[in-house]
């Protein structure tokens, strides 16, 4: 081993490798209808004018100094007052960290509460938990959610684990599902939380729960956020929420999140990203500052994006349903929240016209690439059992007009296997 044990087992991305399949053929002049990417095309989905005016204008007067390590107060009272008006959660600027996004911040919950062969809890399918359970050295245990419960996981999946587990790693809406929890299943597992902690003494490790929301704000039709915090007032003293702008107002690139929780592990926190300095920038944090204080222009905002994300999603789904309909092997969950929809294409052992037969999912994934020209994630990508047929569909970067196309190109590839 020529480097460190951590650099030298990090587990390959199937997402990355499925990417440089993608530019390639794109190199090559080929037409991808590419749905692999949980990003925004700017040309479709633009950030806010006014926050984009509020980021030039912090510039233009020289804010690019280094921010506070916590996040500049403006934007943390910023933050605190609109998640109060928007989620009814009322926290204190000593209860909030600001960082460069989610991710750092998803570290550091990792970094703060887990040591080394520490138990953490998460579902499969789901985003980078298998990474950062592997950064840190944690016992994964790994729960296999079902297409029954829109592959959320549900308490009596976690039950049987939650004893000694330090963690439980949740996500809600859900990627890569596109999916949430219903308010009877949250609130099961909060109890399984309150009522582990409860048993555990003073001087035990307590459990505790990330929950991921950064979609929360992308629900569609009579689909419901829930929280922990909200749902079981006792779940404040264990539970750290994952948020950002990244998603709500399609700013990826931004690079402004934050995380509400218990003083004492914010504040652990904090001094985890002092040293690997994953700070917002300064004009970023002084424009978002201003622009969540402008309501009715993010109400405005939102109402347009959604509609224009919820259309994508349902006319793929209706796609999919008529292929369905059509006797083919594909399938979808209807799409409730965040820019994702789960499809199903289930080809594996079944033979293409010209006599191969697709051994295996991969090569399921590889056969609607060339033939469809359809590029979606596979569930196994994110931790899913290899023979899974389930994919991620992400529309971030969908023109309304190839929706048709798409799900003709793809009608072709699969009447084409026998």
């Amino acid at each position: 081993m020529k480097l460190s044990h951590l650099s030298e087992t990090l587990i390959g991305s199937e997402i990355v490798k499925l990417g440089g399949e993608i530019r390639e053929k794109i190199r090559q002049g080929e037409h991808i209808y590419n749905f692999t990417v949980g990003d925004f095309d700017p040309s479709i989905f633009p950030i806010p004018k006014e926050l984009e005016d509020a980021i030039v204008e912090a510039y233009r007067k020289h804010f690019t100094n280094y921010p506070a390590a916590e996040g500049n107060l403006d934007l943390r009272e910023a933050i605190l007052s609109f998640t109060k008006d928007t989620e009814r959660l009322d926290y204190t600027a000593n209860e909030i960290l600001v960082a460069s996004g989610g991710r750092p911040l998803i570290y550091a919950v990792f970094r703060a509460i887990c040591d080394k062969d520490d138990k953490i809890i998460y579902a499969v399918p789901s985003w980078n938990n298998n990474h950062y359970t592997h950064f840190i050295g944690g016992d994964h245990i790994v729960i296999e959610a079902k297409a029954e419960n829109n592959f959320m996981p549900v308490a009596e999946d976690i039950r049987s684990h939650i004893k000694e587990a330090t963690l439980i790693s949740l996500c809600s809406p859900q990627n890569p599902t596109g999916t949430t929890f219903k308010k009877h299943d949250l609130e099961a597992i909060c109890d399984l939380v309150v009522e582990e902690n409860k048993r555990r003494g003073d001087n035990e490790k307590k459990l505790y729960l990330m929950y991921d929301q950064m979609y929360w704000h992308l629900t569609y039709g009579d689909i419901q956020h829930y929280n922990p915090v909200s749902l079981r007032s006792e779940m404040r003293s264990y539970t750290i929420f994952i948020d950002a702008i990244s998603k709500v107002f399609a700013a990826t690139g931004v690079r402004v999140g934050w995380s509400l929780g218990p003083a004492e592990i914010i504040s652990k926190m904090k001094a985890i990203l002092t040293h690997i300095g994953a700070w917002a920038p300064m004009a970023e944090q002084k424009a978002v500052a201003h622009y969540l204080g402008n309501r009715d222009g993010i109400k405005t905002y939102l109402s347009h994006f959604k509609k224009e994300v919820e259309e994508r999603l349902r006319r793929i789904y209706d796609g999919f349903m008529q292929l369905k309909s059509e006797g083919l092997s594909v399938d979808a969950i209807a799409p409730e929240a965040a820019i994702y929809l789960t499809i199903k294409i289930d080809l594996t052992g079944k033979k293409t016209s010209e006599g191969k037969v697709l051994e295996n999912q991969s090569e399921v994934t590889a056969y609607i690439l060339n033939e469809a020209k359809l590029a979606v994630v596979p569930f196994y990508a994110f931790g899913a059992d290899k023979s899974s047929a389930w994919y991620r569909l992400s529309v971030g970067t969908c023109k309304k007009e190839e929706i048709g196309e798409m799900i003709d190109k793809l009608r072709e590839a699969l009447r084409k296997i026998v």
